[in-house]
């Protein structure tokens, strides 16, 4: 299984893609970081929605969370980049425990308001305690040089690198995790929780894990995402960051990570083509492109091939 996990050629597609994005885009690789970035944050709400099943528009929680202890460790502790990962991503973790405790135990649309109440009440906290956060001003930082002899450039070189390098281990450790015993039993309670309970499986305590998870995963990408900008501002916790995540997500395909990483690529895509065709209307365009996934592949785009070879194989 590691072996088929670890094969050169997904992982060899991805960096060959990195590359040539840098070499395509070089005045704009500010953008490009800021779509890995997106697609790490994507890749952890497709552990919770796509395969344990939790529903949830919180996730910019996580998320934001994630950057402030990033950002506020860089200020007052240490701007070594990796440390600040780690606590972002511990940071992610703690705030996902301590609010998975009570969301687990929620359902539907109960579970979905309370997710949006954890945010509010974060950005909220965010706000009242400016004099650690910057408040509505928003807290700038500088970020350390990367192993102490690599310094984070103005054309932000060093730091696309550095993300690729992120959201690489990032993509491995979820394939591993997807496909082990725990990743199959999130599965599993997603499919059938009665069924997993019946097996003596601790559905609440094991969702609880997910989602703890989960939370390391969004608030490493928040604390990349902060690296990346030098800047966290209230918001990384607004509503749309959680709303355009789920809409990646379902664009590219929930539950197969790859889902995540195509559904992000064409959703920040087509957001920067429109946005910058018109800056009034670019919505529409959003919305035409949701509208016609989820109305001709359900599925998401990772489901277009096979939906491809069903109306062919039916034609002949």
């Amino acid at each position: 299984m590691m072996r088929a996990l670890f094969t050169l050629g997904p992982y060899a597609g991805l960096i060959a893609a990195a590359i040539a994005a840098y070499y395509l885009f070089p005045s704009n690789l500010g953008f490009v970081t800021t779509v890995v970035v997106a697609m790490i944050f994507v890749l952890s709400l497709d552990l919770v929605m796509g395969v344990a099943g939790i529903s949830t528009l919180g996730h910019a929680a996580l998320y934001g969370t994630g950057a402030y202890a990033a950002a506020i460790f860089a200020t007052l502790v240490s701007a070594d980049p990796l440390l600040g990962l780690a606590v972002g991503a511990g940071a992610g973790a703690a705030i996902a425990f301590v609010s998975g405790l009570f969301l687990m135990r929620a359902q539907g649309l109960t579970l979905l308001m309370l997710s949006i109440a954890v945010t509010e009440v974060l950005s909220s906290l965010a706000n009242k305690y400016s004099g650690l956060t910057g408040g509505a001003d928003g807290l700038s930082f500088t970020p350390g040089a990367l192993f102490g002899r690599f310094e984070f450039d103005f054309y932000g070189q060093l730091g696309y690198i550095y993300a690729v390098c992120v959201f690489l281990v990032v993509f491995g450790m979820l394939r591993i995790v997807v496909a082990s015993p725990f990743g199959l039993t999130a599965r599993g309670i997603k499919e059938s929780p009665a069924r997993m309970r019946a097996i003596g499986t601790p559905v609440y305590w094991r969702l609880v894990s997910v989602y703890t998870f989960a939370g390391a995963i969004a608030g490493l990408a928040g604390a990349l995402g902060a690296q990346s900008t030098a800047l966290v501002s209230l918001n990384v916790y607004d509503f749309q960051r959680s709303a355009e995540a789920v809409i990646m997500l379902i664009i590219g395909g929930t539950g197969r990570l790859w889902g995540a990483v195509i559904g992000t690529i064409v959703f920040m895509t087509v957001h920067q083509v429109a946005a910058s065709a018109d800056p009034f209307n670019w919505l529409f365009v959003i919305g035409a492109l949701v509208l016609a996934v989820v109305y001709i592949v359900p599925a998401g785009l990772l489901g277009l091939p096979e939906m491809v070879k069903k109306l062919t194989g039916g034609a002949r």
